[in-house]
């Protein structure tokens, strides 16, 4: 939903790797990889807190719970480690440069 149903310009790309919802379905707790640099994943993290009531509806509509649950986004990577983490993506798969015959020592 988040990529594909949210038309906010601030959100990039987001994937959802956990969901931990409470037992009494009052909470959950929802982590992201968040693409780009420190200040675009901010955003992104800012543009999905907006549209958190959007998502909630959403979700009641097509899960049909007797409680849906408030929905908390947070990072699964911090913000400096996931503009590093972003860079090493990106080289791997650009490729790695073929290095000559290394001897076996």
């Amino acid at each position: 939903m988040i990529n594909y149903e949210l038309n906010d310009p601030r959100i990039g790309s987001v994937a959802v790797t956990d969901v931990h919802v409470s037992p009494d379905f009052r909470k959950a707790h929802v982590r992201l990889v968040l693409q780009g640099t420190a200040e675009e994943q901010a955003e992104s993290l800012a543009g999905i807190n907006h549209a958190k009531q959007f998502l909630r509806h959403q979700l009641a509509e097509r899960l049909q719970l007797f409680h849906t649950p408030d929905l908390e986004f947070e990072p699964a990577i911090p913000a400096a480690l996931g503009a590093k983490a972003s860079q090493i993506l990106k080289r791997i798969r650009r490729g790695r440069p073929k290095t000559e015959k290394n001897p076996i020592s």
